[in-house]
């Protein structure tokens, strides 16, 4: 199953409220915080919504 890491690389400050909640939901707090989640859609949906901000990149088991 591959896996996505995903690392935020521009503040979520001054941004659009539920694309805050989205930052926090996914676990990433500060800029250069990295964390994997599962490659689904569901994760995919909340990374499109927020893609301007992070940097994806794809891990295979």
């Amino acid at each position: 199953m591959t896996e996505l890491k995903v690392t935020l690389i521009r503040s979520a400050a001054h941004r659009l409220p539920n694309q805050r909640k989205v930052v926090k939901a996914l676990g990433l707090g500060r800029i250069n915080s990295t964390t994997t989640l599962p490659d689904n859609a569901a994760t995919r949906g909340a990374l499109m919504k927020i893609a301007h901000l992070i940097s994806v990149e794809e891990i295979n088991n």
